[in-house]
């Protein structure tokens, strides 16, 4: 899939709780084609210590209106930098990267997030939806605080959630929910992106009763072209790129 280096304007910073935000950015002439669970890296203005650009996942498309949805959680200095953008502000990405979630062949299917990692799931719900699939989505986070737009997935489909704390859904985590505890599950196809730990057990799980998984890794992308090798996967052949080769894997190629 080509690849292209362009100049977004920000349309609107939404701000969901202290640490996330979703940032709404204009192409400037017409949106090219893009698949859901591939990434974006972005340059961070005005950062002295930010020379390197940031992998964003893409949350989500309108193609009609040529935006893009990128959900970024502040956790150092650049993701600060590009929570702070305002209403008009450029924004350069080099996109798309990586590669995709594929369609599933049966349509019993389960999304399911951690933390940050919900965020390329809105847009590959949306993708299924338009396929004629109806996902289900499993989100977990710490605390109610933390379980983010969720009212955008519910217009997608059936959304469960857990929380360590409690304070909404079932409390503890995503694999404590009766949907993943059930020895005979309706499920044929899991995605799962978040915590490593989350998804190795989420893959683990998978594997125990045969359901399809893919899941989407978060290690670090510096590069996002296979050039830094600071996001190597270990799989059933060696050493991969999670910024080239992936970073959807299936579950049983990894090492895990």
């Amino acid at each position: 899939m080509k690849k292209y280096v362009d100049d977004f304007t920000v349309i609107e910073n939404q701000r969901l709780n202290h640490e996330y935000v979703v940032l709404t950015l204009k192409h400037p002439d017409r949106l090219p084609h893009m698949m859901p669970g591939q990434f974006v890296e972005v340059k961070v203005e005005n950062g002295p210590d930010t020379f390197l650009r940031r992998p964003i996942s893409i949350h989500d498309i309108d193609a009609e209106n040529n935006t893009m949805k990128l959900l970024v959680q502040e956790i150092g200095e650049g993701t600060r930098l590009m929570g702070a953008l305002n209403e008009g502000d450029k924004c350069n990405l080099v996109y798309p990267l990586g590669n995709w979630f594929s369609l599933p062949d049966k349509k019993d299917v389960l999304l399911v997030g951690g933390g940050c990692g919900i965020a390329p799931l809105l847009f590959m719900g949306r993708h299924l939806k338009a396929n004629g699939i109806k996902p289900r989505f499993l989100l977990g986070a710490r605390s109610a605080d933390g379980l983010i737009a969720i009212d955008e997935f519910k217009k997608l489909g059936e959304v469960y959630t857990t929380t360590e704390d409690g304070s909404e859904g079932v409390k503890g985590f995503v694999i404590h929910h009766p949907v993943m505890r059930t020895q005979q599950p309706d499920i044929d196809w899991i995605y799962t992106c978040g915590p490593e730990a989350m998804m190795k057990v989420v893959a683990k799980y998978a594997r125990n009763h045969e359901i399809k998984c893919q899941v989407s890794l978060e290690n670090s992308m510096a590069c996002g072209f296979g050039a830094c090798l600071c996001c190597v996967a270990e799989t059933l052949d060696g050493n991969k790129c999670t910024c080239t080769d992936g970073p959807v894997f299936d579950s049983t190629y990894l090492k895990w």
